[in-house]
């Protein structure tokens, strides 16, 4: 299914039965981030799942990509599966967007979870960033996604997981987007202030961090913290920057608990 939203076509797919539940991926953009947590979470929601514009069968959208613009391609999904409110757990990138969401369209977001996620850059996030697009620059799309478990993974993972990596890489790079709208894709969240959204959020928030996390470490999870309205912290002992992928299970008991706690009223599962 797809969602017209400017001049790109958004692909999205709705999985699952109850409550309205919007699983949205970070930098790498596409649905299939969530695969491992799916059937957990399908199960209790109704989970809407789309690939960010210019990643996965999305279009190829070659325009200046910034947290906002994904937004309101996020909200032209909703529109177009015609759900008007829904939980949101975002990851790192998809954090940012619900961020954006909540404060913008505070109607449509019942409860939110902001996962490995930050509001303003900070040197060592800047640092990997810049890092990654200097290896798209000067190496090309294949260098880049042998290089993104560096900073996805925590070292035990990789060691125990290779040859599932090995497969993710591959397949990376064969559905890859271009260097260019890669490149865009760095540089718009790079630009990102997510500062003067957090007070405007008012809905039940989570924030979700591994303390082994490099590329959003926990404590820009701390600095967005205080800015929210009684959030609810948990940090995770390990798990890295995709604990969702290296923890599944501790990850998806910690989300399912605190949406659990907050159903929407007048929603048929």
């Amino acid at each position: 299914m797809f969602a017209e939203s400017g001049d790109a076509k958004i692909h999205y797919e709705i999985v699952g039965q109850g409550e309205p539940l919007m699983l949205v991926s970070g930098l790498g953009g596409a649905a299939s981030y969530w695969n491992p947590n799916l059937d957990a979470f399908a199960t209790r929601y109704t989970v809407l799942l789309h690939d960010h514009r210019g990643t996965g069968k999305s279009s190829r959208s070659e325009v200046p990509q910034t947290v906002e613009l994904m937004t309101d391609d996020l909200l032209r999904v909703m529109d177009e599966a015609e759900i008007e409110r829904a939980h949101v757990v975002g990851h790192s990138t998809g954090g940012a967007m619900g961020q954006v969401l909540a404060a913008k369209a505070p109607e449509r977001v019942a409860s939110l979870v902001l996962y490995a996620t930050w509001a303003e850059l900070d040197p060592q996030m800047a640092m990997c960033l810049e890092a990654r697009r200097s290896i798209l620059r000067g190496m090309g799309e294949a260098a880049y996604h042998r290089t993104t478990p560096i900073f996805l993974y925590p070292p035990y993972y990789v060691h125990a997981n290779w040859k599932t990596i090995e497969q993710e890489i591959e397949g990376a790079i064969a559905n890859s987007p271009p260097a260019s709208i890669m490149e865009s894709r760095v540089t718009g969240i790079m630009k990102f202030d997510g500062s003067r959204y957090l007070e405007k959020i008012k809905c039940p928030t989570m924030v979700l961090v591994a303390e082994d996390d490099i590329l959003t470490p926990s404590y820009l999870s701390d600095r967005i913290v205080e800015r929210l309205h009684s959030p609810v912290v948990t940090k995770l002992p390990r798990g890295g920057h995709a604990v969702s992928r290296t923890e599944v299970a501790v990850f998806n008991d910690a989300v399912l608990d605190f949406l659990g706690q907050h159903r929407m009223q007048g929603v048929a599962a």
